[in-house]
C-alpha cells in the first residue's frame, strides 16, 4: 500500500509539474504579445509605420536635418513618403527599395515661386535645379487661366499655375483680341496697344467684372495686375472694380503699384486704401524695386494697414535689377531716368547682355519694342531691408526663357541659392529657418486664401505634399548672373515633387513629370 501512495503522490507532483509549466508559459506568451504591442505602438507614435508597412514606403529620406518652418522642427530625421504624401518622420531608421542618403544635408519644404513668368520646359528645368517645386505667375496672369502652360502640355518637372490675367482680359475686352498669356504661341505682348493706353467705359468694366468671375471659376488663383504697364489707361473705377471682385470672391489680387519718383509711396497708399475698404487680400509684388532707398517707409505703412484691419503682404527679390520689357510704360511714356535715378549705361539688353547707349536705346525701343532689359538701379541695403521685414517672401520674377541661345535673367536660375548661399550663410543678414520660411511656408500660408490644396505645401510635416528639396547649406550658392543666365546652382542635391525624384545628386531627371496644373478648385 505504502508503495502505490508513493506512485500516486509521485503521480500528483508531476501534473502539478506540468501544470506549473503550462501557466509559465502562458504568462510568458502573455508578457510577450503585451510589451510586443506596446513597443509596436510606441514605434508607431514615433514614425507612424509598423514593421509591416514600412516595405510599402515609396521612397525614404534617410538621415537628414529636417527642418520644418512652421513647428520649428530642426532634428536629424528619416523620412517616409507614400502616394506622394508624407507619412512618417521618424527617430529610427524606415526600409524603402528607395532610400535618399540626406546625410549632413538639409531637407526642407520645395520652394514656391508665386512670381515667374517663364512656364517653359526650360524655364522649369533650371527652376527645378534651384530647388523649387511650384511655380506660378500671379502678377501677370493669363486669360483664360485654362491657357495657361501651354509649354507644359505633354509633362511638367515641378507644379504650376496661375491668377486671372487683368491685362489679358482688357485686350480682349478693349481689343477683342485673344492674347491669354503674355507670351502665346509665336506672339509676344506689346505694350503700346490702346488696351494699355486707352481708360476704358463703364460698359467694358463691366464686361471686365464678369470675366474676372469667370476666370476665378476656372481656376484661377487670385487676379493680377500690371497696374504699372497701365499707369493712365486703369481708372479709379476700373482699379475700384478689379479689388471690388477680389474681395467679393475672397482671393488675393496682386498689384504692381503704379511707380512714382525714387519711391514715392503714392502708389502703394492708393492700393492700401482700396484693400482697407473691399477687404480684399493685397499682395504688392517686389516691393524693393519700387519703394527703392523708401523701402523701409513702405513697409512700416503696411505695417499700420494690417494693425488696422487690413490683410496685405509684399515680395522681393534676390538679385538687384529689374527686368521688363523696353516697351513698358514707364520707359515708354515717362521720364524713367530720374525716377530709376540710373541712365543708358545702366540697362543691359538681355538678348546680348551688351551695355546700352543713347543709340542703342533708341534703336531697340523702335525696332524690338518687347525685348527684355535688366535694368541695374536697385541698391543691396534695399534688398537686405526687405529681407528682414517678418512676413516678407523672395520670388523671381523670372523672365521668359524659351532658348538656351537666347538669355534671360539670372533670377531663374539662381534666386533661392542666392539667399541662402549669399544673404543667409555669407552675410547674415537673417537666418537659416527664417529664410525657409520666406521661400516656401509664407508662400503657402498666403495662397490658403485662393487654393485649399496648399494646407499641404511649404511644411515637412505628416500628411503634406512630399514637394522636398535637399540641400547642402555649407555648398549652396548661386552662379547665374546676368549676361550669363544659364548656370545651374551649387548645393541642390535632390527634389522631391509630389514624392518623386525630378533631382537626383544635382542632375535634373528631365524624363520624370510630377508637376501638375494647380487650380483654386
Amino acid at each position: 500500500m505504502k508503495g502505490k501512495k508513493a506512485i500516486q503522490v509521485s503521480q500528483i507532483v508531476v501534473g502539478l509539474q506540468m501544470l506549473f509549466v503550462a501557466a509559465f508559459i502562458l504568462v510568458a506568451l502573455f508578457y510577450y504579445s503585451f510589451f510586443s504591442s506596446a513597443s509596436n505602438s510606441a514605434s508607431n507614435s514615433t514614425s507612424n509605420a509598423s514593421f509591416n508597412e514600412v516595405e510599402q514606403y515609396d521612397v525614404v529620406i534617410a538621415n537628414g536635418r529636417v527642418i520644418d518652418p512652421e513647428t520649428h522642427l530642426d532634428a536629424r530625421k528619416h523620412i517616409g513618403i507614400r502616394d506622394g504624401t508624407i507619412v512618417a518622420i521618424s527617430e529610427q531608421p524606415l526600409k524603402s527599395e528607395i532610400t535618399i542618403d540626406a546625410t549632413d544635408l538639409v531637407v526642407a519644404p520645395g520652394f514656391i515661386d508665386v512670381h515667374s513668368h517663364s512656364p517653359t520646359i526650360l524655364g522649369q528645368h533650371f527652376n527645378v535645379l534651384d530647388g523649387v517645386t511650384t511655380q506660378l505667375d500671379l502678377e501677370a496672369g493669363s486669360y483664360p487661366v485654362s491657357f495657361y502652360g501651354e509649354h507644359l502640355r505633354a509633362g511638367a518637372a515641378i507644379n504650376y499655375g496661375s491668377s486671372v490675367g487683368h491685362f489679358a482680359v482688357r485686350i480682349k475686352v478693349l481689343e477683342g483680341i485673344d492674347q491669354p498669356y503674355i507670351f502665346a504661341g509665336d506672339k509676344t505682348v506689346v505694350m503700346g496697344s490702346p488696351a494699355w493706353m486707352q481708360e476704358a467705359t463703364p460698359e467694358q468694366i463691366e464686361q471686365m467684372r464678369l470675366l474676372l468671375h469667370k476666370g476665378l471659376d476656372e481656376g484661377g488663383l487670385g487676379i493680377g495686375v500690371l497696374l504699372d504697364y497701365m499707369t493712365e489707361a486703369v481708372s479709379d473705377a476700373e482699379l475700384a472694380m478689379l479689388f471690388d471682385v477680389a474681395g467679393a470672391r475672397e482671393v488675393p489680387i496682386y498689384v504692381h503699384v503704379r511707380r512714382g519718383y525714387t519711391g514715392d509711396p503714392a502708389g502703394l497708399i492708393e492700393v492700401i486704401e482700396l484693400a482697407k475698404s473691399t477687404q480684399a487680400a493685397l499682395f504688392v509684388c517686389h516691393i524693393s524695386h519700387n519703394a527703392m532707398g523708401r523701402i523701409g517707409d513702405w513697409l512700416t505703412m503696411i505695417d499700420e494697414a494690417n494693425q488696422a484691419g487690413a490683410n496685405i503682404t509684399t515680395e522681393t527679390l534676390s538679385y538687384a535689377a529689374g527686368g521688363t520689357s523696353i516697351g513698358a510704360d514707364v520707359f515708354r511714356r515717362r521720364d524713367w531716368q530720374a525716377i530709376f535715378d540710373i541712365s543708358y549705361e545702366d540697362v543691359q539688353w538681355v538678348a546680348t547682355g551688351e551695355w546700352l547707349t543713347k543709340e542703342s536705346w533708341e534703336k531697340y525701343s523702335q525696332e524690338q519694342p518687347a525685348g527684355a532689359i535688366n535694368h541695374h538701379y536697385v541698391k543691396e541695403q534695399w534688398v537686405e531691408t526687405a529681407l528682414q521685414w517678418p512676413r516678407m517672401m523672395v520670388s523671381t520674377d523670372a523672365l521668359p526663357a524659351v532658348d538656351t541661345r537666347i538669355p534671360t535673367n539670372p533670377n531663374i536660375a539662381g534666386t533661392f541659392a542666392r539667399l541662402l548661399g549669399h544673404y543667409v550663410r555669407d552675410q547674415n543678414v537673417i537666418g537659416l529657418h527664417e529664410a525657409l520660411a520666406k521661400v516656401s511656408l509664407y508662400q503657402a500660408q498666403w495662397m490658403e486664401q485662393a487654393a485649399p490644396l496648399f494646407k499641404r505645401k511649404g511644411r515637412i510635416q505628416m500628411g503634406a505634399d512630399a514637394d522636398i528639396v535637399i540641400f547642402d547649406a555649407k555648398t549652396i550658392s548661386a552662379n547665374a548672373d546676368y549676361g550669363d543666365p544659364y548656370q545651374p546652382s551649387t548645393g541642390i542635391e535632390h527634389v522631391l515633387v509630389a514624392g518623386q525624384q525630378v533631382v537626383k545628386n544635382g542632375v535634373h531627371l528631365e524624363q520624370v513629370y510630377a508637376g501638375k496644373k494647380l487650380l483654386n478648385n
